[in-house]
Order: C-alpha cells, then structure tokens, then sequence
C-alpha cells in the first residue's frame, strides 16, 4: 500500500473542503513547519545540504507568507488590513535574511510573529464557530 499516495489525497481533499478561514490556519501552521525544517538544516554537516535544505524551506515558506500577504483584504475599514501587510513584509524580510547569511535568529522572529498570529486566528475561529453554534441552536428554539 502507498501511504504516500494516501496521505497526499487525504491532505488534498481536507484543502479543497476547508473553508476560508481554516485555509489561512493551514497556512500559519505550513509556514511555521518550514521555519522549523529550515532551522533543522543549520544541524546539517553536509555545507551543500545545509544550505539547500535552509534554503529551500526558507523559500516555502516566503511564498507562503506572499500568499497571506496578497490574500488581505485592503477594502476592509480600519487599521488591520494596514497592520497585517506590515507584519507579512516584517516577516518576509526576516525569512530573506535568514536565507541571506544563514542565521537562525531572523528565523526565530519572524516564527513568533507568526506563531502570534496563528494563535489569535485559531481563536477567532473557535469563537466564530462557538458563536455559529450558539446561533444555530438559538434560531432552532426561537
């Protein structure tokens, strides 16, 4: 049996059915797995797979944080469509940084940012769905 084969079309078919906002928590969570893999690489002895696996992951997860980045809504009122940009092009810096002169540090700032970010839309969902819920069941007594 090819668990690989099984595994890409489990993750497959759990991207197409996720909704919205559970695409973006998938996206925080992606981004955070290459930062860490990327770390990973600085223990590598190998000079040549060192850089490539920093590099590489470094690289998924730039584009992972360009595709958050792009994905802002700017036509929403307020601060936050602003602030988020700002904090993806503070992030985006970090990770070129770290590819730059392979250092972990900027890695480590730019995984809090993230890990920040990740953590408030993983709350914010569970308080839409609880609220979600609450409604459902509130409009089915009514």
């Amino acid at each position: 049996m090819d668990y690989r084969k099984i595994a890409k079309s489990y993750t497959s078919q759990a991207i197409e059915t996720a909704s919205p906002g559970k695409l973006v928590l998938m996206l925080f969570d992606g981004g955070l797995r290459f930062m860490t893999a990327a770390k990973e690489g600085f223990s590598e002895e190998n000079f040549m797979k060192r850089n490539e696996t920093i590099n590489n992951n470094l690289i998924k997860a730039q584009n992972i944080v360009a595709e958050l980045q792009s994905s802002l809504d700017m036509d929403v009122p307020g601060e936050l469509p602003g602030t988020l940009y700002k904090l993806y092009d503070f992030v985006y810096y970090q990770l070129q940084q770290a590819n730059l002169k392979k250092e972990v540090e900027p890695i480590n700032h730019a995984e809090k940012t993230i890990k920040e970010l990740r953590d408030a839309w993983a709350e914010m969902l569970t308080q839409t769905d609880e609220s979600t819920i609450q409604a459902g069941s509130f409009s089915s007594e009514a």
